[in-house]
């Protein structure tokens, strides 16, 4: 389930990423006074009253400056209102309307979203200062009193956005259906898989990157299964915007791996590995889906018996954070590979979803702990009492132990390593949570 988005947008200097900060109940941008620091969107979580929605952060808009950066920071924020479902407009109460604030406003009255009006920097208790109805005359409403730094009136703006956000409604499709996100950076092929597995053209390609504008289900049926294949949706064609373009790709696929339970990273096989795909990667990552590197455009590949080996072992060593994620070399052009790519789909995906007796869990812990004695500390060795499995979607495992501290992660690795080498998980992420046991007397065990 995709959740809604909201932009924080506005002049340089108004206070937007202290009051996103605040937002989402942490330091994520970077605050200081001079107008400029924020320069890319940053994204971050925030829940109000049940809804959960994904909030963007962006620089400070300057409509009409010729100078590079702030013209590249007025470009990420038009990218963050195209993509988003609300916008929340930032001004400053000491300032009052500014010509600027009357531009920006204009230009977001153009975009056709629903518009949030915040009159931040409202610091003092009680009345509300004369000057605060001057923002009236911007034409966007009943404007909203907010102190970003000390949080006062925060929970009355999120009220606002909340009355225009969409419905969150589950997708339609049975449970039996696996959802696939194919994400990666621009001109990899996306559009190009997505059309050669459903047999139609249901999505234009380009070398150009960005002609997917909007996030496409494509629903396919095979003797594999059924499966909803998401194309990520790209950029609207701009010149010479390539680095906001790949920026942009974040947001899209974030969106995309939300709603999914596998992801198709593609990769261009003639450009190699970048710091994009793993950008993208990542995400998937932290979100705990079941995850496939897909290598495409393998035909126009110069090779011989040896490439292939080569270029996995590269690739294993470029994404050494996810060296459980299967690779494989496809042609979405020819066609070359394809039904093993949705063998490795079905196959991970019940991978994320598998379920481990504790029995069963207790026994490979047993016998790791045997092979490898748990760390110790100045005397005192780290005991593992037992675990269990918490939730699938990633596997996620519960360890109860003497102490947290002395279960370093290289232990917390050695023992998933175990796990992986008895039931598999190939494909899937796991997670960890530890817990210190505690005794009758309710302290901790410090034996």
């Amino acid at each position: 389930m995709a959740r809604p988005v909201v932009a924080i947008v506005g002049r340089p200097n108004v206070g937007k990423s202290t009051l996103f900060n605040k937002l989402v109940g942490k330091r994520l941008s970077i605050v200081d006074d001079t107008p400029g620091v924020t320069r890319d969107r940053i994204y971050g979580d925030c829940e109000w009253l049940g809804h959960n929605m994904l909030l963007v952060d962006t620089g400070g808009i300057e409509p009409y400056s010729d100078d590079i950066i702030l013209s590249q920071m007025r470009r990420q924020a038009e990218l963050a209102i195209d993509s988003a479902d609300v916008i929340i407009l930032v001004t400053d109460l000491r300032t009052g309307v500014v010509a600027t604030d009357q531009e920006v406003a204009a230009m977001l009255q153009k975009s056709g979203k629903p518009i949030v009006l915040c009159v931040n920097k409202c610091d003092t208790i009680g009345e509300i200062p004369p000057e605060f109805y001057e923002f009236y005359n911007l034409g966007l409403g009943d404007p909203v009193a907010v102190s970003s730094v000390h949080g006062h009136g925060t929970g009355d703006l999120l009220d606002e956005v909340l009355k225009y956000l969409p419905e969150q409604t589950e997708d339609e499709f049975d449970g039996e259906t696996v959802r696939v996100a194919v994400i990666g950076k621009p001109t990899v092929g996306k559009s190009s898989l997505i059309n050669a597995i459903s047999g139609e053209n249901r999505a234009i390609v380009s070398d150009i990157a960005g002609t997917t504008r909007d996030a496409t289900d494509t629903l396919v049926e095979n003797q594999f299964g059924n499966f909803v294949f998401i194309d990520t949706a790209g950029l609207r064609r701009k010149s010479k915007v390539e680095d906001q373009i790949e920026k942009y790709s974040v947001i899209r696929a974030r969106m995309a791996v939300e709603r999914a339970d596998v992801c198709v990273i593609m990769i261009d096989g003639t450009e190699g590995f970048t710091e994009q795909d793993s950008k993208v990667a990542g995400i998937a990552h932290d979100l705990g889906k079941a995850c496939i590197i897909a290598v495409n455009k393998w035909d126009a590949v110069t090779k011989d018996d040896k490439t292939m080996d080569k270029e996995r072992k590269k690739l294993m060593n470029d994404f050494s954070f996810m060296s459980y994620a299967p690779i494989i070399f496809i042609s979405a052009k020819t066609g070359q590979r394809l039904d093993r790519l949705f063998e490795l789909i079905k196959f991970v995906n019940e991978q994320n979803a598998m379920r481990i007796s504790t029995g069963k869990l207790n026994e490979v812990l047993a016998d790791a702990t045997t092979r490898v004695q748990p760390p110790t500390d100045k005397g005192k060795r780290l005991k593992i009492y037992y675990m269990t499995q918490a939730s699938t979607r990633p596997p996620t495992f519960v360890c109860f132990v003497n102490s947290k501290d002395l279960f370093h992660y290289s232990y917390q690795r050695y023992i998933d390593n175990q796990i992986r080498e008895v039931f598999g998980l190939e494909g899937t992420p796991t997670r960890f949570i530890i817990r210190e046991r505690e005794g009758r007397n309710g302290k901790k065990d410090t034996k």
